[in-house]
């Protein structure tokens, strides 16, 4: 279906899988043509497999159903939904399989982490939830006291089409991969004409799909948040899982805080990983110096990536201000100038803050102790050895 990209966009906050996965469900069930699908993690428990049938129903009805899931989010599928998937047409790719010694090369550190979805070419969801169920967990036994915070983006009008694209892109590149593994030059040459089609996604008025890759689009979701960060009056609210952004990004925050813009930022509270947590902490001295105001999420496992600048600009998508996210992963965030929806998503955030959320004290910050000291500058050292063996400049 051609789009024009006078279209007006249409776009709906959605908070947690609760909201994403009822959304997704309904339109892959109203789908007529075609799903594509890509996410870093594919879990099968829980809500997970309400979007695992919903596709199987879909491919059963002679859908084309296509699948991509990353290597090490989610590696092989369980044995048993795989033959469920092969046996009703759902066709699943592994992006970069974690295989061997050779994961241990930083060139493998390149994972799939967007999250898109698009259906019938008609509609599409962008963000940073997995298919994973809000209540659990890879790293906790049980439930989740709470649901783990996290936003996504339903879309219609010309945003479709660029997300479209750049999923039919990656799509034919991985099976050009496949084609030549098996010899089939033939068919490789047919994917890889298909793969080679540059993705242009023209200015779409007030909003855009802004990508991450290791080609055509090595910073260019770092430098959309420098631009709205640059150009905020008011208000920059802030919620990033992982926190460890390059200098400049940092002194634009930092910046923007001394020339009077009220700067939040909402990070982890409870955390995953150890190293990324403390090596986040160790950035907090420059930006609360600067009258930038930290809060820590304890309510639950913090796992959004957005941004809201002067209750106007807003930004939902996979890309956490990171190395992994802004050096290695392709990511996927929309951007829009859309005032309601931004200010649903600024309510959203600071309902967060003041019912979930700790401020990090800036006094007790600046006085801790030495050993605290020390653990975050480790954790940041280590941190930053892991970008320097990548050989990127941060």
């Amino acid at each position: 279906m051609k789009r024009s990209h006078t279209e007006p966009h249409e776009m709906s906050l959605l908070t947690g899988g609760v909201d994403l996965f009822a959304a997704m469900v309904k339109a892959v069930d109203a789908a007529q043509h075609e799903v594509l699908l890509e996410t870093y993690i594919f879990d099968f428990a829980g809500a997970g497999a309400e979007v695992a049938r919903a596709l199987m129903r879909a491919a059963q009805r002679g859908l084309r159903v296509c699948v991509v899931v990353d290597g090490v989010g989610t590696g092989e599928l369980p044995a048993l939904w795989a033959d469920q998937f092969a046996q009703t047409g759902v066709q699943v790719r592994v992006f970069a399989p974690a295989v061997g010694l050779g994961f241990w090369l930083p060139s493998r550190w390149r994972r799939l982490h967007r999250k898109l979805c698009v259906v019938d070419n008609a509609v599409a969801f962008c963000g940073g939830i997995n298919i994973l169920d809000d209540y659990l967990d890879p790293h906790v036994e049980g439930l989740l006291k709470s649901p783990r915070l996290d936003y996504a983006v339903s879309m219609r009008g010309p945003l479709v089409k660029a997300a479209y694209d750049t999923m039919t892109q990656l799509w034919s590149r991985i099976e050009a991969v496949r084609e030549l593994r098996s010899q089939d030059l033939s068919g490789a040459m047919d994917a890889l004409r298909g793969a080679s089609q540059s993705l242009h996604f023209p200015a779409l008025g007030e909003a855009q799909l802004v990508l991450r890759d290791n080609v055509r689009h090595r910073s260019h979701i770092e430098r959309t948040y420098r631009k709205a960060i640059g150009a905020a009056r008011h208000d920059i609210l802030v919620a990033s899982a992982y926190f460890f952004p390059g200098l400049r990004l940092r002194r634009a925050l930092a910046t923007a805080a001394r020339r009077g813009v009220r700067v939040r930022l909402l990070l982890q509270g409870q955390y995953e990983y150890f190293v990324p947590y403390r090596a986040a902490r160790q950035l907090y001295g420059q930006l609360i110096t600067a009258g930038v105001e930290i809060h820590e999420y304890h309510a639950s496992f913090l796992h959004a990536k957005v941004a809201v600048v002067d209750g106007k600009w807003l930004t939902v998508g996979s890309s956490n201000l990171d190395p992994f996210s802004l050096l290695l992963a392709r990511e996927a965030n929309v951007v829009a100038h859309n005032p309601p929806l931004a200010q649903t998503l600024q309510a959203s955030l600071i309902n967060a803050i003041e019912q979930g959320a700790t401020r990090v004290d800036p006094l007790a910050y600046l006085n801790r102790g030495v050993w605290e000291r020390l653990v975050d500058a480790l954790a940041s050292a280590v941190l930053r050895f892991g970008v320097f063996l990548t050989g990127k400049p941060y």
